[in-house]
């Protein structure tokens, strides 16, 4: 699995550079959400999906994997450059409030910045 993390201040970014995010890589993401939110105890993230263009029910249940740690922690997530295909599974499965989505990084931040 390829992915990127950047951090900007308390806010982590994490970049899966995946076409596919579906099950034959759900459970290495799991784990990847795992480690940023036990191990580097990370409140604040958002999962930019730029490059996936295709996502099924396993690919949305680590995203909400990570939006659970998260929010136990007190914290938020929100995800960046979804295409309008996972955007439409997010909204069919009655996840948007779950799952927020905004339209640019720099929305994202703003929004998670005002979190204390």
């Amino acid at each position: 699995m390829n992915f990127e993390i950047k951090h900007i201040d308390d806010i982590t970014i994490f970049k899966l550079n995946e076409r596919k995010m579906d099950s034959t890589i759900s459970g290495l993401l799991k784990g990847e959400f795992t480690i940023l939110s036990q191990a580097e105890n990370i409140r604040k993230l958002i999962i930019d999906l730029n490059d996936v263009e295709i996502c099924d029910s396993s690919g949305l249940s680590a995203l909400l994997l990570a939006q659970r740690q998260i929010r136990e922690k007190g914290g938020a997530i929100r995800l960046i450059n979804v295409n309008e295909k996972i955007q439409n599974l997010i909204k069919i499965s009655f996840l948007e409030n779950v799952l927020p989505i905004c339209t640019s990084q720099q929305e994202a931040i703003n929004e998670l910045e005002n979190l204390e």
